[in-house]
């Protein structure tokens, strides 16, 4: 978060919307932006002293450039296919003058949502058989049967990881900033 306040120069009076975020996140700067949380209708909690709406990524309900900065963390890959996924990044562009964009990076040897290592390289079919018996999410959080359910279903069937030339093909003109964990690229940050 410091970085991101850093490379976008954020005050108290930059106008941020945050696509798939919550109010913690915000909390880590020591001054906050003026800050709208998009999100959808089951995510919804206490934004503190941020505004709130509900929503789709992919249809943003905002003018052309009504934001300084869009803001997304491990959003995009969520959205389901290659299409939506350019819709999502479109809308991005669209309403933000600016943007910050960061996404799990697919050849990252840990799947970041699972937190398992090589799931994700596995055959779809695989990893149908392979994930609702073994992932080590399920073991390190503690959730609801019905929770690790949607999870896992949601993860199998939407989520859509993405490598350096599709961030690339996104987010056109964007600087990209890889972050680094144990000489790996663990993630891409598309930036404009």
């Amino acid at each position: 978060m410091m970085r991101f306040a850093s490379e976008l120069r954020i005050t108290r009076d930059t106008r941020i919307l945050d696509i798939g975020g919550t109010p913690e996140c915000w909390a880590l700067l020591p001054e906050r932006p003026r800050v709208t949380l998009l999100n959808t209708p089951r995510a919804r909690a206490d934004v503190g002293d941020a505004a709130w709406v509900a929503g789709d990524g992919r249809d943003l309900p905002f003018r052309d450039g009504a934001f300084d900065v869009v803001f997304s963390n491990s959003v995009i890959e969520h959205v389901g296919d290659a299409a939506s996924q350019r819709r999502f990044a479109r809308e991005v562009a669209r309403v933000g003058r600016r943007y910050w964009v960061q996404t799990p990076n697919r050849w990252f040897p840990v799947e970041q949502h699972l937190l398992t290592p090589f799931i994700h390289w596995l055959p779809r079919r695989w990893q149908r058989v392979v994930v609702p018996r073994f992932n080590l999410w399920s073991l390190m959080v503690r959730v609801t049967p019905d929770r690790r359910r949607f999870y896992i279903e949601h993860y199998l069937s939407e989520v859509r990881l993405l490598g350096f030339a599709e961030v690339r093909e996104l987010f056109p003109g964007a600087r990209i900033i890889r972050e680094h964990l144990g000489g790996f690229t663990k993630s891409f940050i598309a930036v404009r």
